[in-house]
């Protein structure tokens, strides 16, 4: 389907505080990732993939960790991740709205 509108499909809840919808091509996907649980505590746990990422921040405030960098993001910032990098997000107000874009899609992100 080449076409989402958020009025017609259902997010994918996957906690109490995150839910995700996905659109993908064979070689490009993109998540909009909707987090609930800021301000945060403390930063989620940190991962990698293989897949390169580019980010762009629509909602919020966060910090992104990525390998041993740490740097405070608002709405409108966009970030990118290589592959095997570890990283990860601490949300600084209370929704927050990320783009994410992923190349090669993420299969692991597929309902089997």
């Amino acid at each position: 389907m080449p076409v989402y509108p958020e009025n017609n499909s259902t997010p994918e809840r996957l906690s109490p505080v995150f839910q995700r919808r996905i659109a993908h091509l064979n070689n490009l996907m993109m998540v909009v990732c909707d987090f609930t649980n800021g301000p945060a505590p403390e930063p989620d746990k940190p991962h990698s993939h293989p897949h390169e990422q580019i980010t762009y921040v629509a909602e919020g405030e966060l910090y992104l960790f990525l390998g041993e960098e740490k740097h405070h993001l608002h709405q409108g910032d966009v970030f990118t991740v290589p592959p095997d990098i570890p990283h990860c997000i601490q949300n600084i107000s209370a929704f927050v709205r990320l783009i994410d874009c992923f190349s090669p899609i993420r299969e692991d992100f597929l309902k089997k």
